[in-house]
């Protein structure tokens, strides 16, 4: 099978699940089924070569590795709503915003998306800029802990990096 084929068979089964769990929770409808079908395969239509580039070994330890990083972006997730709740309720909002500079190891476009798009669902950062050659992130941080770069990648970037690696290359 072609690999176009494989990314295209990927993203229905993705987009379809996507749907029907938001559709479907707690009813059953046979018209929505239809709708998700119709939608899914627009989705595969428009996008469906893009999800999968490259030829890659099935490894159940990615599938750990997933789970554990969901677990991961949502325990940090927690954390940086209540840090920032704590600096918006705070009486002298003691913020220090700017914009830090952090490293990654990480090669392939889509662990560096994971990365990027990790760290700006996290509150109070956002990523800005990634420069794939020089293997670094410019990040928004509403409370700059860091101005030292190795200490902000640990900070910022340094929970999620090792998870991704394991997951994406």
């Amino acid at each position: 099978m072609k690999l176009e084929t494989k990314s295209r068979i990927a993203v229905f089964i993705i987009s379809f699940i996507a749907y029907f769990v938001i559709t479907q929770i707690g009813k059953f409808d046979w018209q929505e089924l239809i709708v998700g079908i119709i939608i899914s395969l627009i989705t595969t239509i428009v996008t469906g070569d893009i999800l999968i580039k490259t030829e890659r070994k099935f490894k159940f330890s990615r599938i750990l590795y997933t789970i554990l990083y969901i677990f991961q972006l949502l325990w940090e997730i927690i954390k940086a709503n209540i840090h920032v709740a704590y600096l918006v309720l705070h009486p002298k909002l003691p913020i220090k915003p700017g914009i830090v500079k952090i490293r990654t190891d990480l090669k392939k476009d889509s662990s560096l998306t994971m990365l990027a798009n990790s760290i700006t669902l996290t509150p109070g950062t956002l990523t800005i800029d990634v420069n794939k050659e020089e293997g670094v992130l410019y990040v928004h941080w509403i409370d700059i802990k860091s101005i030292d770069i190795d200490k902000a990648t640990d900070i910022i970037g340094g929970r999620f990096e090792k998870t991704i690696k394991e997951i994406f290359e």
